[in-house]
């Protein structure tokens, strides 16, 4: 062994067995246990800043030799002395530092606590696809540790190919970290903010908005006329959506618990509801036909679908509508005759903008305009979905 500081070698640490204590110099000490096992510690004296007196002898484990080099030691306990000039005790700082969860950990956390706040289950699988998926990078960095380059690093993989998704992942990072931030894991800039920060170092995202293709409101009546030759479950829920103007999702997963047959209503709850709040549709004359068949083939049991799928309990797939569609060599998206419901009624009638607006449950105004509408324009609406009920018709 060597005098001063670095007084052990990598040979003296591999062959010495006797038991006791070896200096390496400046706090670093190899210890060999009776048992022949073999460790680092940094001793040190500890007095809190203010505090008399010469402080208090302390040591702190840097881990065994098995697992920690004489190099790796020496960087501990070099980092260990430079909190201690700092008037930091190492130890405590340590302990800190295993409280900081991982940004696996963080994100995990974060998921949980936001799945309060959505209504679907898509949403929970999203943020997972895209937290622990395409930011896997991230996932065993302390979270107080991640840096701009290691957001970089995880997003430039995906960045063009997948664009859109990874730009979703990013606004999913920032939130992860504002909220390690707000729990006293992390300060300073958030380095997954995009504008003034990530914009100069990726490259901007090409914007495109994607909408459903809509049918021409006047091609819709031949349609429906096609539709109504089919006889399927299928075919009846994808007319019962048109006729609705109804999101194709709110039919898949209607139960006769929520239609009242003698009002013609069909009730659909807040949480069911993309806007969050209970949406009453008054149904057409041609809707309550395709009710009263449907009920003498499935009966009308309460917390039963109204449109059943092929297994038992389960709704139609969310693809039914669209692979009908393509069988019938047909274009659009049956999410679409929403929008040709909407052109059909500015175009066509003299109905105001609201009342289409309401039809499609649709938020109308700003939060103080909301505040004061107290009825949801039942009435008035029912004479809209009747007129749009008739032109559906009109190819008969």
């Amino acid at each position: 062994m060597k005098g001063g500081a670095n007084k052990l070698t990598a040979r003296t640490v591999a062959s010495v067995k006797d038991p006791g204590r070896y200096s390496d110099g400046q706090n670093l000490y190899l210890v060999v246990d009776p048992s022949g096992a073999k460790r680092w510690v940094f001793m040190f004296r500890w007095r809190r800043p203010g505090q008399p007196g010469p402080g208090r002898s302390r040591e702190m484990g840097l881990g065994s030799i098995h697992r920690v080099e004489l190099k790796r030691a020496r960087e501990l306990a070099s980092e260990a002395r430079r909190l201690l000039g700092e008037g930091i005790d190492p130890i405590a700082a340590r302990q800190n530092q295993r409280d900081v969860p991982t940004f696996q950990e963080a994100a995990e956390e974060w998921i949980q606590a936001s799945k309060a706040s959505v209504r679907s289950d898509k949403s929970h699988a999203r943020w997972t696809r895209a937290l622990l998926g395409y930011a896997k990078a991230l996932g065993p960095l302390p979270v107080n540790a991640v840096g701009t380059q290691d957001v970089v690093a995880a997003l430039k993989p995906i960045w063009i190919d997948k664009q859109s998704s990874a730009e979703v992942a990013r606004g999913y990072i920032e939130k992860v970290l504002d909220a390690a931030k707000a729990s006293g894991h992390r300060t300073g800039e958030n380095p997954a903010r995009w504008k003034g920060h990530l914009d100069l170092l990726l490259p901007r995202p090409v914007l495109t908005t994607r909408h459903h293709e809509a049918m021409p409101y006047a091609d819709v009546p031949v349609f429906m006329e096609r539709l109504r030759s089919q006889t399927s479950t299928a075919a009846r829920a994808l007319q019962f959506s048109v006729l609705t103007a109804s999101r194709p999702g709110n039919v898949r997963k209607a139960k006769w618990s929520e239609v009242d047959l003698s009002k013609a209503i069909w009730t659909i709850s807040d949480t069911h509801m993309k806007a969050g709040r209970v949406h009453r549709v008054p149904l057409p004359e041609a809707c309550l036909e395709i009710l009263l068949a449907l009920r003498e083939v499935y009966g009308a049991e309460a917390d039963t679908l109204i449109f059943p799928g092929e297994k038992e309990g389960r709704p139609l797939s969310n693809m039914t509508f669209k692979k009908l569609m393509e069988r019938m060599g047909v274009r659009g998206t049956p999410h679409g005759f929403r929008s040709s419901f909407r052109d059909w009624v500015g175009n066509e009638t003299s109905h105001p903008r609201e009342l289409a607006e309401e039809c499609l449950a649709h938020v109308i105004g700003n939060e103080t305009e909301q505040s004061y509408r107290r009825g949801d324009a039942l009435n008035r609406r029912r004479i809209v979905m009747s007129d749009w009920a008739a032109h559906c018709g009109s190819a008969r």
